[in-house]
């Protein structure tokens, strides 16, 4: 009897290695026979689940994507059933800043698929709309909170900023993690006065 084929486990397995190459290679290195042999697997194999190179980085962005949800998920639910929501905004943003070896493995990921973004209009308008949950989630927050911002939404926005720039310090130029969290808890405090921000001590 034929050995049934998990399709979805065999274009998972071609993605992660795909991030692997990225993360220790940079995006230039991205190929059909590299991605293959990180996989382990034949290039005909990767050619058969992604015809193109775009159509496996913009499944291996959604893989990417998944890790992130993953992580703040787990730390997210530390907080418990009922969390302040300027501690929801800190689990957020701070987890774009990478604290362990793994982290930054996926945020130079992240920062490659950036780059990719540019000159791709698919993948910047799922970036886009990444970005736009996210920072729709965190102004939603903002207003909630009362925090006495006209423009929660924009306040969202600079705060996602001031995130992603701290992660690319970090990991270009060896921004020390406390200090990228200090960095990021002054930020909060522009937005939300008045409130404790024990984040970076």
């Amino acid at each position: 009897m034929p050995k049934r084929v998990n399709q979805e486990e065999r274009r998972q397995r071609i993605a992660e290695a795909l991030l692997r190459v990225v993360s220790r290679d940079g995006l230039n290195e991205v190929s059909l026979r590299h991605v293959a042999t990180e996989a382990g697997v034949t290039s005909g194999m990767v050619q058969h689940y992604f015809p193109t190179k775009d159509a496996m980085m913009q499944y291996a962005m959604g893989v990417a994507s998944e890790r992130y949800e993953k992580r703040i998920t787990a730390e997210l639910s530390r907080l418990g059933d009922d969390p302040e929501y300027v501690d929801v905004i800190r689990v957020l943003l701070a987890g774009l800043i990478p604290m362990s070896p793994d982290e930054a493995d996926d945020a130079r990921v992240a920062l490659a698929f950036q780059a990719y973004a540019v000159n791709n209009p698919d993948a910047a308008q799922r970036l886009r709309e990444g970005d736009r949950i996210l920072t729709g989630h965190i102004g939603d927050l903002l207003a909630s909170m009362g925090a006495g911002n006209p423009e929660p939404q924009l306040a969202a926005t600079t705060l996602l900023a001031a995130a992603e720039g701290l992660a690319v310090a970090t990991l270009s130029a060896g921004l020390p993690h406390d200090t990228a969290l200090r960095a990021l808890d002054a930020n909060l405090a522009l937005f939300i006065p008045d409130v404790s921000l024990p984040l970076g001590t």
